[in-house]
């Protein structure tokens, strides 16, 4: 990775994360008993927040918390980051919760509750002013879409690059699609979109394991590192917000290096405690390639 230092600004959800670890997921209507429980701040836009802040972005949050003792924690853990949390605002009611379960072999399951994520319907005039003066607005699906939207053209009329993860999937306005830069999408999703992805000009889509592969000025695919997992439910978000991070050193670059953060993320448990700083991925692109 160069030593540009991008403007990042995340737009998107933030939540606890409530965790339970168990030998195998269960199946519909089945009990199982857990092994260990453990809560985490996460939310894919705070993950994607810290991840792109370690891996060396100038990075600002928009988003929502609730004024309960979880809204405290998951701010305290945006600004411990280095993420600029001026544009985070505080709503009455419950904090975003997100109930995971992990199983022995690193797989998971997720039920996300919105909470003051919800209510992020509107953007003040210093929302604007911080999309406006960015290189790249980074956005995901665990706010309302229409927000989305006016964020999206917001920045696109100012010059700055939407790169979009649409998680949790769902059909996507043509709007949203039209000002949308860089799709950042896991098989499953890409699926779903069906012929949506093709309006991108930019389709990153990760493979696991495998690793990733890219469509738009060339097409190719780069292979992950092979690592021991422990936990992916932060490397996508991992990957995401090192793509982010190191998108001006053009496709190819970015993608190897946020293939590599993503793994480095399965290593380790937890979803934003998860992802690496700089050195934490340059050390396993090195150990990689020998």
């Amino acid at each position: 990775m160069s030593a540009s230092n991008p403007r990042i600004v995340v737009l998107g959800s933030v939540n606890m994360d409530l965790i339970t670890r168990t030998p195998s997921l269960p199946d519909p209507g089945e009990t199982v008993l857990g092994t260990a429980f453990t809560t985490s701040p996460g939310g894919k836009g705070s993950n994607q927040a810290i991840a792109a802040a370690k891996a060396g972005a100038a990075v600002s949050f928009i988003g929502a918390v609730g004024d309960d003792e979880f809204g405290k924690t998951l701010r305290r853990t945006l600004t411990g980051a280095g993420v600029d949390d001026r544009a985070l605002r505080t709503a009455a009611g419950s904090s975003g919760i997100a109930a995971i379960t992990v199983d022995d072999h690193a797989e998971n399951s997720i039920v996300v509750v919105a909470g003051a994520n919800e209510r992020v319907r509107d953007l003040t005039a210093d929302d604007l002013a911080v999309i406006a003066d960015a290189d790249i607005l980074l956005c995901q699906l665990e706010i309302p879409v229409d927000t989305v939207v006016i964020a999206f053209e917001y920045a696109r009329s100012h010059r700055v690059v939407t790169m979009l993860n649409p998680s949790p999937v769902q059909d996507l306005p043509d709007a949203l699609v039209a000002a949308t830069d860089v799709l950042v999408v896991n098989e499953a999703e890409e699926t779903r979109l069906g012929g949506r992805v093709n309006e991108v000009a930019h389709v990153i889509t990760t493979l696991g394991a495998r690793g990733s592969r890219y469509r738009g000025s060339e097409s190719f695919e780069v292979a992950a590192p092979s690592v021991d997992a422990v936990d992916t439910t932060g490397a996508g978000d991992a990957f995401a917000g090192a793509l982010a991070a190191c998108w001006f050193d053009g496709p190819r670059s970015a993608v190897e290096w946020a293939c590599i953060a993503g793994s480095f993320a399965a290593t380790r448990p937890g979803a934003s405690t998860s992802s690496g700083t700089r050195a934490d991925i340059d050390a396993l692109r090195d150990a990689a390639t020998g």
